[in-house]
């Protein structure tokens, strides 16, 4: 333990967004951090652009999305054309969200507005500290730092955070297997100036017979320019590393795109290679793995960022509630059994989107010129790409942490718990009634209890001093009993449905009405955990005793002491 009686700190290797994910996610429900990286300073350029809708909904309910849209250019659809040809239109405006669209925005950036905002919560990032080893024990974990300055720091943790990249020393130090494959083909990048002939709030994926490019925008005529290299880095001059030149960029585009399109002012440019690797296990002890150290992949479907901060805020209150809230030791081994199969997913799609884009002949050519637009022609299957693009579709309904009971519509358990406009009827702290968003009323250092009521509930309350407001019996004891599971780590909302002249208006970027998002289900609760995922919902009536022995399985310390609900 640390002064204070507070634990000691979590390290956390590499601060790159994951690794500032997590770091955020433990510093606001106030466990201690040390978050080092050996380089000695951010990266001045990045592969990252593309921050999804579901990551974008995560960072506002941290505070911290409103820095994300006024310096990020929106994409409000995707574009894909064979040999010149738009095959696939996919747009994104009817996502049932606050941000149907892909925001662009440099990884850079991103970096720098999570490390800024961990400075708000007394984090700060641990330059030129590199970690040289580390050994586990029953008790901790103790690893060998060398600081900036030379010196050797001996540091005893309970637990450690592997995200320090495809490279990750604490991967090669465990002798963890990176399973997987590395393509033959290098990849091109560039951030270039560039004149289209479309608007510049769509991008646009080009497959020919010549290869791949892609062409995603920054706003202002900036655009950030993808390409496969076939043939092999080209060679540079002994001591020089081979960059991509303008000459280069501007034959590609010629060759591959076949619409008008100059460029000009290329500002960086770089080579890459693709490998599409992952981990076995995400736990080694009191070792995790996030992010590029855990899996990479082709870039295809801008996943990888996105992946890796949820992955961080999936682990870091799981942490939380270890260190701090007395949780078994169990609800750890849920991280890799809700990740792993996520980021096997995403290894498979982006590897087949890949394949696809690049095939200049065979099934997979078919496949894109002939099926897919009949395919993402239909509805359904529409509405599920975009679902799946914009990682709104997440969920672990299979999770041991998921209690599901059969309501009248609404998402299940497991799933995310979507934003809604409702009338709050009472809160935490004295919260007064009226009108409220579950994203605003949620606290993602804490677990959410809404407790949805019917209309007439809502207005008895309304027409009473809010003090005084009636609190059905049943339900106050369905709230007491919870919040003594979860003391401390739980706000409890009573809300129902806005009149009928506060509805919500209808269509994608606008948040439901509580019956929309919810069901009509009354009296009903659901349980948000702190990443913004159910973990349980039901009936007050029949379902609490469900409710309290799964809390006590795995979020809160033995109730056994605790008297019975009455």
């Amino acid at each position: 333990m640390t002064e204070a009686g507070f634990p000691s700190p979590v390290l956390i290797v590499g601060a790159g967004p994951t690794g500032l994910a997590a770091a955020m996610s433990l510093a606001r429900a106030r466990i201690p951090v040390r978050l080092i990286d050996r380089s000695p300073q951010p990266a001045r350029h990045s592969r990252a652009i593309g921050i999804q809708a579901r990551t974008l909904e995560l960072l506002e309910q941290h505070r911290i999305v409103e820095p994300f849209l006024e310096l990020g250019h929106r994409a409000h659809a995707a574009n894909l054309y064979s040999n010149g040809q738009r095959r696939v239109r996919l747009d994104f405006d009817p996502l049932l969200t606050r941000y149907p669209y892909l925001l662009f925005i440099d990884q850079t950036v991103t970096e720098r507005l999570l490390a800024g905002h961990l400075e708000t919560l007394g984090v700060q990032i641990e330059r030129s500290v590199e970690l040289l080893e580390f050994a586990q024990g029953s008790a901790g974990v103790t690893a060998q730092l060398r600081l900036a300055d030379g010196r050797i720091e001996t540091l005893r943790t309970p637990y450690l955070i592997a995200a320090d990249g495809a490279h990750s020393t604490v991967r090669h130090q465990l002798d963890m297997k990176f399973d997987g494959d590395t393509l033959e083909q290098s990849f091109l990048l560039a951030d270039i100036d560039a004149t289209t002939p479309w608007p510049d709030d769509e991008f646009h994926v080009f497959a020919s017979g010549d290869g791949l490019a892609a062409l995603f925008p920054f706003g202002k005529g900036r655009f950030r320019l993808i390409a496969d290299h076939k043939a092999m880095v080209p060679q540079a001059p002994e001591g020089a590393t081979p960059l991509p030149t303008l000459d280069e960029c501007r034959e590609i585009v010629q060759r591959r795109v076949h619409h008008p399109v100059l460029l000009s002012d290329m500002t960086w440019s770089s080579y890459f290679r693709i490998n599409s690797r992952m981990v076995r296990q995400l736990r080694a002890e009191r070792v995790f793995f996030a992010g590029d150290a855990a899996h990479v992949h082709s870039p295809a479907g801008a996943q990888g960022m996105n992946t890796g901060i949820q992955e961080a805020f999936n682990l870091g209150w799981k942490l939380a509630r270890v260190m701090t809230g007395g949780a078994p030791d169990r609800l750890l081994d849920t991280y890799h059994a809700e990740r792993y199969p996520i980021e096997r997913i995403v290894l498979r799609q982006t590897s087949f989107m890949t394949q696809l884009v690049e095939a200049d002949h065979g099934p997979m050519k078919l496949l894109r010129e002939r099926v897919m637009p009949v395919l993402v022609a239909l509805g359904p299957l529409r509405d599920a790409a975009r679902q799946a693009v914009s990682e709104l579709s997440i969920q672990y309904r299979r999770s041991p942490l998921t209690l599901e009971r059969v309501l009248d519509g609404g998402p299940r358990a497991g799933e995310r718990a979507p934003d809604a406009l409702v009338h709050v009827v009472d809160g935490p702290l004295g919260k007064a009634p009226g009108k409220g968003r579950v994203f605003d009323l949620h606290d993602p250092a804490s677990f959410s209890l809404f407790l949805l009521v019917d209309p007439e509930a809502a207005r008895d309350a309304d027409e009473t001093e809010p003090q005084a407001a009636p609190v059905d019996d049943d339900l106050a004891r369905f709230a007491q009993a919870v919040e003594q599971r979860l003391p401390q780590a739980l706000r409890v909302w009573r809300i129902s449905d806005l009149p009928d002249g506060d509805a919500p208006p209808p269509g994608g970027g606008a948040p439901q009405s509580l019956s929309e998002a919810y069901g009509r289900a009354r009296p009903a609760f659901y349980l948000v955990r702190p990443d913004g995922y159910l973990c349980a919902r039901g009936r007050p009536a029949s379902d609490l005793n469900a409710l309290l022995r799964h809390c006590e399985t795995w979020f809160a310390a033995s109730a056994s002491a605790q008297p019975a609900p009455r």
